[in-house]
């Protein structure tokens, strides 16, 4: 286990019906890498992960969006899931919590269904994404050039597709974390 990220916060903003697998493989890569992870949420308690389209396992919140929304983070990383997704795109403290880490230039990856939150943030326009396809049209909407890849880096956004790309996309978190 290396311990490259010792000393790194990382936040992992996620409500009922994430893609478990895409909360799962990020987070055990950067807990072994030495990073500290949180489970953030709209409301405390559990949140349920899902697969696909089946309930799967619930989750301890570590804090809420409200509770962390001025806390330091190094990163944010942001699972998908079509139920996640189009939930938390309107919570308004999870908005303030990408909008914050955005503006201090600090890695916000995105996987899937998630970057519905970076459009409702208006955190997209000009930058190089990519996103489950059904996102493509929606982030183009929203002034992103959308390309097919398993991961893209636009500055401090890191993009990935689907649970097929989590290799790519912790690699990615890895070295923006290590840079």
């Amino acid at each position: 286990m290396s311990n490259s990220l010792q000393g790194k916060r990382v936040a992992f903003l996620v409500t009922d019906g994430f893609e478990q697998v895409e909360l799962t493989g990020p987070k055990q890569a950067l807990e072994q890498a030495g990073a500290r992870t949180e489970i953030l949420s709209a409301k405390a308690g559990q949140v349920k992960g899902w697969n696909h389209d089946e309930p799967a396992d619930d989750f301890p919140v570590d804090r809420t969006f409200a509770q962390a929304k001025d806390e330091h983070y190094d990163a944010v990383v942001l699972p998908g899931g079509v139920m996640n997704s189009d939930t938390i795109r309107l919570d308004a403290d999870a908005q303030h919590i990408v909008r914050l880490v955005n503006g201090q230039n600090r890695p916000i990856a995105v996987i899937c269904h998630g970057g519905w939150l970076l459009i409702s943030a208006e955190l997209v326009k000009g930058k190089t994404l990519t996103s489950y396809k059904t996102l493509k049209d929606d982030l183009a909407n929203a002034g992103a050039h959308w390309v097919d890849k398993p991961v893209v880096v636009d500055g401090n956004l890191i993009s990935s597709r689907q649970p097929d790309d989590i290799e790519a996309f912790n690699t990615a978190i890895i070295e923006a974390l290590s840079a």
